[in-house]
């Protein structure tokens, strides 16, 4: 029973490892490649720490639930078997959905800049850079995205 619970873990976390994306300034998608970006400068304002929701996606949960199913389907005989192996696969799913959440959200920073034009804007971003207030900063714009970066 042990084996299929670390059995479990280890299948829900690769899959979900290979399904998250990423948030950060320094991560461009294909798409995004050879297209031209505007640039804005600016001073940071402000940075405030936020977390960035993980994904909520139907991997997880039909993960747990498969693992969650073959776990009950070991519990008992006849109709105990069969009713615990229901109850093995709700649970699994709802752990399975709730682990997909946790593993793959992220520490986020939503930074404030003054634009050097006057204007003030905020961007949330992962947090694997550094910002402070004071701090001269770039702002890439490339279609609905924007990263900022020193």
């Amino acid at each position: 029973m042990r084996n299929v619970k670390i059995l479990a873990v280890l299948m829900i976390a690769s899959v979900l490892a290979a399904c998250a994306s990423s948030n950060s300034g320094s991560v461009y998608s294909r798409e995004e490649a050879r297209r031209v970006q505007t640039v804005k400068t600016g001073i940071v304002e402000s940075v405030r720490l936020v977390k960035l929701e993980g994904t909520k996606s139907p991997i997880g949960t039909a993960t747990g639930a498969v693992v969650g199913g073959v776990a009950g389907s070991t519990v008992g005989h006849g109709a105990g078997q069969a009713l615990a192996t229901v109850i093995g696969a709700v649970v699994g799913g709802l752990a399975g959905s709730a682990a997909e959440e946790g593993i793959t959200s992220k520490d986020g920073v939503e930074i404030t800049v003054k634009l050097d034009s006057g204007g003030l804007v905020a961007v949330v971003q992962e947090a694997d850079e550094q910002f402070h207030p004071g701090d001269k900063v770039r702002l890439v714009e490339s279609g609905s995205t924007t990263r900022v970066s020193h």
